[in-house]
Parts: structure tokens; C-alpha cells; sequence
């Protein structure tokens, strides 16, 4: 059983208006220090970020209206990272923070309903949230009728499934950001399927273990088909990793772990491109 929603659902314009923010952090220099929450909703867009470079409020703003179209209130604060958190990083890659970590392999089920989910994304290009069971298909899709003859085809081309899913139980609705509200890292479910995180992977740089070991431990899970653990504490230079099947964890060298986890988010297109599906997505994506 498996839960997707797709970038126009109000979470994940928040993720993605973070993931935006870490991008044009990662633009003025190369290993930023750089903590974003956004919450948005109802015409009204709360931006808080810590971080080592200078925004403007025009910067942000900009962002916000590119993602989200333009808001009726903006709340911008924008304050340096606290010095203590800036001197763990001042000799050297150590980890940004405290956390327990979870890789694990997607399942066939969540390949399948990404790939549901972006098919519809594509012709119906706004809010939705779908769910597959053993049994059944449930899609909460906004602007559109229930059910559509184009939203059919799309499940049985993209699943080979001849059931019929179950559209909108509760009726036609128009979703967005002005029915609900969004906020960073409240879908990681979505995103990350089966595996288990401390802290949140969007709107944060990479010296972040909630951002560079989730993201090598889900490369080496994907990789290996097989689960990895790890843990590891703020300020320590190595990350204690145990694959499945081993009786003990072994460390790593979190700058290794860093640069890994650059690689992957340079092949994802950026941290913008990351907070839009997750690391569930589409083939299409």
C-alpha cells in the first residue's frame, strides 16, 4: 500500500519553493550552509531561512511567485545560520546534525502508482493524491470530473490493470493553495516510500545528514537491493552505516557521503527538481 502526490499538491509546492531556495544558495557558493521552512496557503507565503549567504526579499519572493503565482502577503525572515552550527563546519565536511536513517529498495506497487501519477500530472496538471492497495486504486484528482474516459486510459495504459479505479469518492473539489495549505517535508512518505528519516530531506544543504545520508543510503539501497541503517551525531567526520544482513554498523566518511549525495542531486537537475516527486518519480521525470 503506497501513497503518492504529485508537485502540484500544497506540500510539495512548498518543498519545492525550499528546494529553489537551496539552488540559488548552492549559486553563490559551493558548500552553503543553509536551513529553509516555507508555509503556504490562502494567499499568504511564510519563508523562514537560516543560512551562510545574503538573500534579498526580492529573491525570495521572486521564487515564490514563479512556483506558486503571486501571494496577497509575503513573510520573509531570512537570519544567519547560529554560530555555534557555522563553527562545527569551519574545519572541515562534519555532520550537520544529529539523526537515524532507513534505505530502503522501492517496491514494484510505488513504481507503478509514480508512474500513475505522473501520466495524469501530464494532462491534468494540477492538485492530486492517489493511493494503491492490493485491490484497489483511489485517485483524488482536482479539476477534473469523476471519473474522466482520459484519467481510464491513463490507468489501464500505465498500469496493464483492467480495473476501474475509484475517482474522487468524495466529488469534484479544486484543491491548491487555496483550499489547503503547505509546508516543508510533510510528504516524505510520498517521497521516500518505506525508508525512515530523523529530520526532513527538502530546503537544506548538503552538510545536513537529513539530506546527504538519506540520500546514499537510498542510492546503496537501490543499488544493492537491500536495506541499509545508519546514524550518526552532529560534529562527528564519519557515519556508522550496517547493510542488511551484517551484524555490525561500519564507518564512513561523511565527506564521501557528502560528495555522493552532490552527484546524485547534479543528476536530479537540483534541489528544486528533487522536492517535486521525491525520490519516487516518474519514469517521464
Amino acid at each position: 500500500m503506497y501513497e503518492k502526490v504529485n508537485p502540484a499538491h500544497p506540500d510539495k509546492v512548498a518543498d519545492r519553493i525550499a528546494g529553489a531556495i537551496v539552488d540559488i544558495a548552492y549559486k553563490k557558493n559551493t558548500n552553503p550552509k543553509i536551513a529553509c521552512e516555507v508555509l503556504i496557503g490562502h494567499g499568504t507565503a511564510t519563508v523562514i531561512t537560516e543560512t551562510s549567504e545574503q538573500f534579498s526579499d526580492e529573491e525570495i519572493i521572486a521564487v515564490v511567485d514563479r512556483i506558486a503565482g503571486k501571494q496577497r502577503e509575503y513573510i520573509i525572515r531570512t537570519v544567519q545560520q547560529d554560530k555555534h552550527l557555522a563553527e562545527n563546519q569551519a574545519f572541515g565536511v562534519c555532520c550537520g546534525d544529529n539523526g537515524i536513517f532507513r534505505g530502503v529498495p522501492t517496491t514494484d506497487e510505488q513504481h507503478k502508482l509514480a508512474n500513475i501519477a505522473g501520466a495524469i500530472y501530464m494532462s491534468v496538471p494540477y492538485d492530486g493524491k492517489y493511493v494503491l492497495t492490493d485491490t484497489d486504486l483511489f485517485v483524488c484528482q482536482s479539476n477534473t470530473d469523476d471519473p474522466t474516459e482520459d484519467l481510464v486510459r491513463t490507468w489501464a495504459s500505465v498500469a496493464a490493470d483492467d480495473r476501474t479505479p475509484m475517482f474522487n469518492p468524495l466529488g469534484r473539489w479544486t484543491g491548491g493553495l487555496d483550499v489547503d495549505t503547505g509546508a516543508t517535508n510533510r510528504k516524505l512518505g510520498s517521497d521516500m516510500g518505506d525508508a525512515v528519516t530523523g529530520g526532513g530531506l527538502h530546503g537544506k544543504d548538503l552538510s545536513k545528514a537529513d539530506v546527504s545520508v538519506n540520500l546514499y543510503l537510498w542510492k546503496e539501497a537501490q543499488r544493492n537491493q537491500c536495506s541499509y541503517e545508519a546514524f550518526c551525531a552532529i560534529g562527528e567526520d564519519y557515519v556508522d552505516i550496517r547493510k542488511q544482513g551484517e551484524e555490525t554498523f561500519k564507518p564512513v566518511a561523511f565527506r564521501l557521503i557528502v560528495e555522493d549525495a552532490r552527484r546524485y542531486v547534479e543528476e536530479f537537475g537540483g534541489f528544486e527538481r528533487l522536492a517535486e516527486w521525491g525520490l519516487i518519480r516518474p519514469v517521464e521525470w
